[in-house]
């Protein structure tokens, strides 16, 4: 393994011991530790120490603010010419004075920080800040300014506190400094340990212990190379390569790389690049990538179209058309497509039937990863077809109807009225007509209440309308539904204008579908019953992530990537909600971690919060590593916590993880919890392998499954990566082979400039490059400052695994899955790879 984790979780089913500590700073050798002591006292020793005033903790609060104000100047709001402009408006007898340099610069704004920048660059060019400045010098401090080269920049910033110009920092300066970053990139645990780090720096690069940095000679060091020896330019180098990764590591994704993305293009075949040449591959590489989705989609099209022909054409020859014309045919054509997709629309959530087909040769054909989405598309039908039948009735038929002379429509239609010609009230209060209203008020009302805007609960709502918003109003509305089934049968067999039974034909769309999903329903039921569990520990993480681990119960066979629902009838009786299931198969127990996101969600949390504080207050709190060790069924206390139940194993896209060569699982957040599963089974298989490798006496063994598995976990806090450090922590521990790689993510650092994290970005180097522990995560896996670059991650890839089949799998926010989705099928038209892109659906 490339990347690991280093400690256990914390708390026995409770809410944590708090941090883990920081480990002790062990003496091991590193080479640009070494290399920057000996290089601090090669400096120290040529130069005269420096004598100054005291000095004031605020001036590393004004150089953290001035880089923000740095990077807002450099991001290009005027140039020079503007710049320029405005100098010639406001100078006074051909200087700008301090209190205009803000407005003139184009950052009127941040007036406060403007001048802290004035007067940290008037200081180094020996320039009387109050005596204001020339064009010239203006112009100097511009270029200064907008440099975008990281020594200058970094010397600004140390200019800015280093108020009273003696060049030094103590230890609790560059404390202040860490809690400062930290707290800007909201990294709470660095700033608790602050001191700590601060240490760690001084003991780096204060190797004299005279209780201050020589800031501005290591960064001349770093400009002057051909001023010191030969011998120490490599540490020299090692310095300088350490600064400026601190923000090549946090740079924003399209600023990386530059020159990779020129050499990809130049390599490009020429093939591509016309217009019609693009066109053409992008069609094909289209169908390829979607074919599955293509014939499902084309035949129900197909279908539908010939229902609506098919009746249109009927109605089109009976008598009623000539009273009611196209109107009627129109309604009636809407009407059988909705009763093909009121039958179809159960189909894709008949997940044991799904489960058990995805099993089948038929899912090389059968797109069934896409049974939520296609089942959206229905629904979009649905509606369509609803109110087009509504609206031909309501607004053409019913007023021809109730208009027709006496005599035609006696002659017409009369058999079908009892020869009683209808009115508006008479035709709203007929079986067809209220069941109608009806049908179309559930509809829309469950409708609405499914789209992303009220089930993610984005659109805000006023009390007491703020309960229609969420998860939990989605669900009861759902519900509804069942009722809205009920009266479309009722409106079908009670129509006006067929008075055969067996033309009502409603039933006989409905009858096959309602009965699996009925039968669905049932097998529910009965594993509610079957299915016993017993909670074993419950811990809840930062993030209101809630972890429950249980008794697995016999007859429970899944897969990694699965996911099951879950049930506590002290939060709801009726309620179940799904959750990927971040046990292996070999483990004997279940675990499931569920993020607050919702009204349920919330609940459970604050029941077993309850039960956890107890547990806590009981006894000493010292959560086992459930996530990678066997849990004995003795452990089981389930008195203490809330009753839950269970239903599944479920299907999902991530449980074909085994027919792919190379892996690449892409967690957004929480959305790294079937993936969790997927990489305790590979590390389940390392160590089986291991003991049979020694069991055969040192005999190579072919694991079956992927070679290789890539994990990119990309989140916003830094306290996620306690959910899964066990996890890590035996990776690090047990794959030898490198099998796994992992790469962690954080981004919540990134706020306006990227050269605030520069200290913290010290200090990650330096204690990983000491102890093999990153100081975000608390684990042997480096963090980074940034969104990962995909373009980069999928180039490497096909670049390391030529000639293979790569599945991407993806679970979390939708605004990634467009851009991982274009990349796989880029690069499978451009490279020897195989990208195969799936995005979890549940």
């Amino acid at each position: 393994m490339t990347s690991s984790a280093g400690y256990a979780d914390g708390g026995t089913g409770g809410l944590g011991d708090g941090d883990p500590p920081v480990p002790p700073l062990r003496k091991q050798p590193s080479r640009i530790a070494s290399g920057m002591r000996r290089l601090a006292s090669k400096v120290s020793a040529a130069v005269p120490e420096m004598r100054g005033l005291k000095r004031t903790h605020s001036g590393t609060q004004s150089g953290l603010r001035g880089l923000r104000f740095l990077d807002k100047t450099s991001a290009g709001k005027d140039g020079w010419k503007s710049v320029e402009k405005r100098f010639d408006e406001m100078n006074t007898e051909g200087r700008l004075q301090r209190e205009n340099f803000a407005k003139c610069i184009g950052m009127a704004d941040s007036n406060e920080f403007a001048s802290e920048v004035f007067v940290a660059l008037a200081r180094r060019t020996h320039i009387n800040p109050d005596d204001g400045v020339t064009k010239e010098q203006l112009k100097q401090f511009w270029e200064e300014m907008t440099d975008q080269n990281f020594d200058s920049r970094l010397r600004i910033f140390f200019d800015m506190c280093d108020k009273n110009g003696d060049g030094k920092l103590t230890e609790d300066e560059v404390k202040e400094v860490i809690v400062l970053s930290a707290s800007a990139n909201k990294l709470a645990k660095l700033k608790k340990h602050a001191a700590t780090y601060a240490s760690l720096i001084m003991e780096e690069l204060d190797p004299d212990h005279r209780g201050y940095i020589e800031v501005h000679l290591a960064l001349f060091a770093c400009l002057s190379r051909s001023s010191i020896l030969t011998e120490d330019r490599k540490q020299i180098w090692q310095l300088e390569t350490l600064l400026r990764g601190m923000v090549t590591a946090s740079a924003p994704p399209e600023k990386m790389n530059m020159a990779s993305a020129s050499l990809a293009r130049t390599m490009v075949p020429s093939s591509h690049r016309s217009p019609l040449q693009r066109r053409i591959n992008k069609a094909v590489d289209f169908v390829h990538e979607n074919w599955k989705r293509i014939w499902v989609l084309s035949l129900w099209g197909v279908l539908c179209i010939a229902l609506f022909v098919f009746k249109f054409i009927q109605y089109r020859r009976r008598a009623v058309f000539e009273v009611m014309g196209y109107c009627v045919c129109i309604a009636k054509g809407a009407a059988e497509t909705l009763k093909l997709n009121m039958a179809l629309i159960l189909l894709p959530v008949c997940r044991n039937t799904l489960t058990r087909l995805r099993s089948t040769a038929l899912s090389k054909v059968v797109p069934f990863d896409d049974n939520i989405n296609f089942h959206k598309v229905i629904a979009l039908a649905i509606a369509i077809g609803s109110a087009t039948h509504t609206l031909a009735h309501v607004l053409c038929d019913f007023p021809r109807l109730v208009a027709c002379p006496k005599d035609k429509f006696m002659e017409k239609l009369g058999p079908f009225f009892n020869y009683v010609q209808p009115t508006w009230p008479t035709l709203l209060a007929s079986i067809p007509g209220w069941t109608g209203i009806l049908l179309i008020l559930i509809m829309s009302f469950s409708f609405t209440l499914a789209t992303h805007s009220f089930r993610r609960s984005v659109v805000k709502l006023p009390s007491p309308l703020h309960h229609l918003a969420g998860f939990n109003a989605f669900w009861y509305a759902h519900h509804l539904l069942v009722i809205a089934y009920v009266l479309l049968v009722m409106h079908s067999y009670f129509i006006f204008l067929t008075k055969q039974w067996y033309k009502r034909t409603t039933w006989m769309y409905l009858a096959v579908p309602v009965v699996f999903y009925a039968s669905e329903r049932s097998i529910r039921k009965i594993r509610e019953q079957s299915y016993r569990v017993s909670i074993i520990k419950a811990a809840i993480y930062p993030g209101n992530v809630l972890s429950l681990y249980m008794t697995k119960p016999p007859g429970f066979k899944y897969k990694s990537g699965m996911y099951m629902f879950v049930k506590c009838p002290d939060v709801s009786p009726f309620e179940w909600h799904p959750f990927s299931i971040t046990s292996a198969p070999g483990d004997d127990y279940l675990s499931v971690h569920i993020r607050t996101l919702g009204d349920w969600t919330s609940e459970l949390r604050n029941l077993f919060g309850k039960a956890c504080e107890a547990e806590v207050t009981s006894k000493k709190a010292t959560l086992a590593r459930l996530e990678t060790t066997v849990v004995a069924h003795g452990l089981a206390e389930d008195t203490r916590f809330p009753k839950v139940f269970i239903d599944g194993p479920y299907g999902a896209p991530a449980q074909n993880y085994r027919k792919y060569d190379i892996l690449l699982l892409i967690g957004l957040g929480i959305g790294a919890t079937p993936f969790i599963s997927i990489l305790k089974d590979l590390l389940n298989n390392i160590k089986s392998n291991e003991e049979m490798h020694d069991a055969e006496l040192g005999c190579s063994l072919k694991t079956n499954g992927p070679g290789r598995a890539y994990f990119y976990w990309v989140t916003r806090e830094q306290g996620s990566f306690e959910w899964f450090k066990g996890v890590m922590n035996d990776v690090a521990e047990s794959d030898r082979d490198d099998v796994i790689e992992m790469h962690n993510y954080l981004t919540s650092v990134y706020e306006e400039g990227d050269a605030r994290s520069a200290l913290i970005a010290m200090v990650q180097s330096l204690q990983h490059a000491k102890n093999g522990v990153d100081i975000v995560s608390g684990s042997k896996i480096r963090t980074h400052f940034a969104r990962p670059n995909w373009r980069k991650v999928f180039s490497d890839l096909a670049n390391a695994h030529k000639n293979s089949r790569i599945g991407v799998f993806y679970c979390g926010s939708p605004t990634l899955t467009k851009t991982l989705r274009d990349l796989s099928i880029e690069f499978s038209s451009t490279t020897t790879t195989r990208f195969h892109f799936h995005k979890e659906n549940f």
